[in-house]
């Protein structure tokens, strides 16, 4: 029988960062995705709505790999008020070819989050102007600071204010990035001023009303909404897909149901029928990403299994290589 490679949390923050390989990672996945073959079922959700949680199932297989994931990943938001983080999880890694487990990833979410920031990435530099400098990032928890870095990782960022509701936690985070990145970090306490002075801005909470009105966006802005990944969730007031020059998502047939093109079609604001180029598309040169500096872009990710397979092959490929974690007999 095969042998199971076991990484904890703390193997996989030795091995995995965010950095550009791990951009790169997924950005190929979104390539392959568009390339075809993939089999990504839809998400298996579901909510706890009397602790304020939700826990969400994905998985992927794709044609080229030789093995696959299937990541459950939770996100129970009230647990910081007891000193928890929100996000938890883990991820097993099977082999393509015989269904046997190869791995067990027990990351509590850090690979998820890590896939999460480098997606954010992948859409800026496909859709955020070059000349970008300035960025305005909504929320201040741990995604919200992976967004940063990692958007930092694709263009040169030189300044960020951070908005939350508790302002404190916008300025810790905004301390906390100065140190990080050497940059000009602020806490805003109007979202609306922010948004209308930043070239980027990233979206990264579990709201359920929109943060964002369309009237704020503005000629060459680009926006990476992220957080709306729930019926029930949404960052952006729906208008704002309207004014996009162009809107993209990671996957469609999930927005339309879990992201911001959901609440779009709802009001009604966007026809249940139009197709968008999605974000592999444009990595994959199949269609264009930003084409000048003065359009409005979105991209609304609300994760793919394709991404998490990714994460999970990137993350063994490298303990293979650094003989970090524990091997069991299955």
């Amino acid at each position: 029988m095969p042998e199971i490679r076991i990484l904890t949390e703390v193997d996989l923050r030795e091995i995995v960062k965010l950095d550009i390989e791990a951009v790169d990672c997924v950005e190929r996945a979104f390539s392959l995705l568009a390339a075809g073959g993939v089999e990504m079922p839809p998400i298996l959700s579901m909510l706890i709505p009397a602790f304020h949680g939700e826990v969400d199932v994905k998985t992927a297989y794709v044609p080229g790999i030789d093995s696959y994931a299937i990541k459950m990943a939770s996100g129970f938001f009230d647990n910081p008020k007891q000193g928890l983080p929100s996000a938890s999880g883990l991820m097993v890694l099977f082999s393509a070819r015989t269904g046997f487990v190869e791995a067990l990833l027990l990351d509590n979410g850090y690979l998820t989050d890590i896939r999460t920031a480098a997606a954010g990435a992948v859409a800026a530099k496909h859709l955020a102007p070059e000349t970008a400098r300035t960025a305005c990032i909504v929320g201040a928890g741990a995604q919200a600071k992976l967004q940063l870095q990692a958007l930092c990782l694709v263009r040169s960022i030189e300044k960020v204010s951070f908005w939350a509701r508790d302002i404190s936690k916008a300025q810790s985070a905004a301390d906390e990035m100065a140190d990080v990145l050497g940059i000009q970090a602020s806490s805003a306490s109007q979202l609306e001023q922010a948004v209308r002075e930043a070239d980027v801005i990233v979206t990264t909470t579990p709201s359920a009303e929109p943060l964002i009105n369309a009237d704020w966006l503005r000629p060459g802005h680009h926006v990476t909404a992220m957080g709306s990944d729930q019926e029930h969730k949404l960052e952006l007031e729906p208008a704002c897909l309207a004014a996009a020059d162009l809107y993209v998502p990671d996957r469609q047939s999930q927005t339309a149901i879990l992201g911001e093109l959901h609440h779009a079609i709802a009001a009604g604001i966007i026809d249940n029928n139009r197709r968008f180029d999605e974000l592999g598309d444009i990595v994959a040169g199949k269609a264009k990403g930003r084409g000048d500096a003065k359009q409005i872009t979105i991209c609304d990710l609300t994760g793919t299994g394709i991404q998490d397979t990714a994460i999970a092959t990137f993350a063994r490929q490298r303990a293979e290589a650094s003989g970090a974690g524990t091997q069991i007999e299955s």
